[in-house]
């Protein structure tokens, strides 16, 4: 018995000498495993930035692309427009339903539109020239709903009829497009709106508005607290018909809103006026943001 310990040292010995090639090709392998893995991880990263950089590139090209294309048509189109005589009325509304459909987010289309209606209104009263008048009334109208529908998601609206012939017996005075001012929700602000409507032009199709803030209040939250900001307020008179588009054509409210008022629709004795409101950064490209309101919206994202 007293070899005993002396026997099964020597079998762990042996059991020792037996593992130690084992454990070294265990390590092997497993070093040999993690470089395997860590070099597909890199090669399957360098596969999605090289597959991002050639995403970029290529979206880079084709916006580059569709610029220039954009640019000469709009070069084009404007080149016709401008050289087209006094009798090729037909052509130019063709033309301006062109620049319409596709630059009316970019460009300011008002002057041509009120151009273009002028010229129609100075001829003799005649089925083709009511049509071309139909024609561009109906093109503004659906400009102005496409920008609507794009806007009312980013922002508050409200609609009324009015009378006009309650604006004639008016005279001097002016009647509310609603019975109440109105207060609109524009994510954690509010403000509140009156629209009055001064005076009315039939021929045109135009209506002189006078638009009142009486209350703008934006709340900003922190990582420690809520802060409110009540903007001063904003009387404007104005006109509005159906060449006034809310992207383009709108009101600068304090804490970087805007705020359009558009003619949406014009039948016998009465005309239907949509206002809406929205953030500043749905605005046309031309409208650029004020230095200090770029200032004030850094400081809201600020988390200090």
């Amino acid at each position: 018995m007293a070899g005993a310990p002396g026997k099964d040292k020597d079998h762990w010995d042996k059991i020792g000498i037996l593992l130690q090639p084992l454990g070294g090709l265990l390590t092997a392998t497993a070093v040999a495993y993690v470089g395997l893995m860590g070099s597909r991880v890199l090669e399957e990263r360098q596969s999605s930035d090289s597959n991002s950089r050639l995403y970029s590139e290529l979206m880079s090209r084709r916006e580059e692309a569709e610029s220039t294309l954009r640019k000469d048509v709009l070069g084009a189109i404007l080149q016709e427009y401008l050289q087209a005589g006094p009798a090729d009325l037909d052509a130019k509304v063709l033309q301006l339903e062109l620049l319409s459909n596709n630059f009316h987010e970019s460009l300011d289309l008002r002057p041509l539109f009120h151009d273009l209606q002028r010229k129609l209104l100075k001829l003799p009263a005649a089925p083709d020239r009511n049509e071309l008048l139909a024609r561009i009334e109906s093109l503004a109208r659906e400009v102005t709903s496409k920008q609507l529908f794009t806007l009312q998601g980013r922002g508050a609206r409200f609609s009324g009829l009015v009378d006009l012939e309650a604006v004639d017996a008016a005279g001097a005075g002016s009647v509310p497009l609603t019975a109440e001012p109105q207060k609109l929700q524009i994510g954690k602000g509010t403000c509140t709106l009156a629209v009055l409507v001064r005076s009315v032009d039939r021929a045109t199709k135009t209506l002189r508005v006078r638009l009142e803030t009486n209350e703008c209040v934006r709340a900003t939250e922190t990582e420690t607290e809520t802060a409110t900001a009540t903007a001063t307020n904003l009387n404007t008179t104005f006109d509005v018909g159906y060449f006034d588009f809310p992207i383009i054509d709108n009101t600068r409210l304090p804490n970087n809103w805007r705020c359009a008022v558009v003619l949406t629709n014009w039948v016998e004795g009465f005309a239907e006026l949509t206002t809406i409101c929205f953030p500043g950064e749905y605005a046309s490209l031309k409208d650029r943001p004020y230095y200090e309101e770029v200032i004030q919206s850094l400081r809201q994202k600020s988390p200090n």
